[in-house]
């Protein structure tokens, strides 16, 4: 660990998708007796409790909300689709700035149906970034470009790896747009450690990309549909103490989110969950 830096434990943030069985009051309540100080917090379920009143309730456990996904989904071609995109992304940035976070993963979107035009996907999440990234200033909330690993380009994310995200962001202010570096979907990319290295920019903290850390492993077969395959720490084929030991040398200091999407997780004793992430934090992330 860089001199200077928070232990890893002190950074810990629990995305709340990783035990999902929980309720917001049992997450801001589980996390606060296992003394995971984070968490990462998903639109819908914040929605339905009522922004103003999870802010609260995550405020008054003594947690910070780590980040809030997600908006995005930008390369509708169609005038109205793209209008909704954006009216959907203020609102997001509202309920960010709401909760106290200062970063909204973004996931960008895949190829509009019958499309096979990638580069021009790409542009039109540029132009999305242009017209959200002044809103998203005013409320102190830096939009964070999340890479999603290439079986994911063509119905999610034409962004699939850490230089395509970081040529999009690098069009505007470093505390703007940043990107996420997840090592569930970049593990497999030769060139991750030096984009991490052009993530970290040249002007310390304050100018590097790097707006979140993910954790999650790589575990195969992959499931039907592949969304739900994210790996419990360690039971996969990524290195994730490599991953954190780049990101701190790039400068990043931030939170380390966990964010496992696994219905085994989900099937388990949500306590017993979080006792085992931060067992597995210290053994295979530390």
């Amino acid at each position: 660990m860089s001199h200077g830096t928070p232990s890893l434990l002190d950074r810990l943030s629990l995305n709340q998708e990783t035990i999902r069985q929980w309720s917001l009051p049992e997450l801001a309540d589980g996390c606060a007796r296992a003394g995971v100080r984070g968490v990462g917090l998903w639109r819908a379920p914040v929605q339905q409790y009522g922004v103003a009143a999870a802010a609260r309730l995550i405020r008054d456990a003594g947690l910070r909300v780590s980040s809030l996904c997600r908006g995005g989904f930008f390369t509708a071609l169609e005038p109205g689709g793209r209008a909704a995109a954006l009216d959907d992304n203020r609102a997001a940035l509202d309920e960010a700035a709401a909760l106290g976070t200062d970063t909204l993963v973004l996931v960008s979107g895949g190829l509009p149906p019958g499309s096979r035009d990638l580069a021009g996907a790409r542009e039109r999440i540029a132009d999305a970034l242009g017209e959200l990234a002044p809103y998203a200033a005013e409320r102190g909330v830096r939009l964070a470009l999340e890479p999603l690993h290439p079986m994911y380009a063509a119905d999610r994310c034409v962004v699939s790896t850490l230089a395509q995200a970081l040529d999009l962001a690098e069009r505007f202010p470093a505390d703007r747009v940043g990107v996420v570096v997840d090592t569930y979907h970049l593990w497999w990319d030769d060139t991750v450690g030096a984009q991490i290295g052009r993530a970290g920019g040249t002007g310390g903290a304050a100018g590097s990309r790097i707006a979140a850390f993910q954790l999650a492993d790589w575990v195969t077969p992959l499931p039907e549909g592949a969304l739900l395959g994210r790996g419990q720490l360690g039971d996969g084929s990524v290195d994730l103490r490599w991953f954190r030991e780049r990101v701190e040398a790039a400068g990043y200091r931030g939170p380390v989110e966990v964010e496992i999407f696994n219905p085994a997780l989900w099937a388990r004793d949500g306590a017993e969950v979080l006792a085992e992430v931060v067992r597995r934090v210290r053994t295979h992330v530390g």
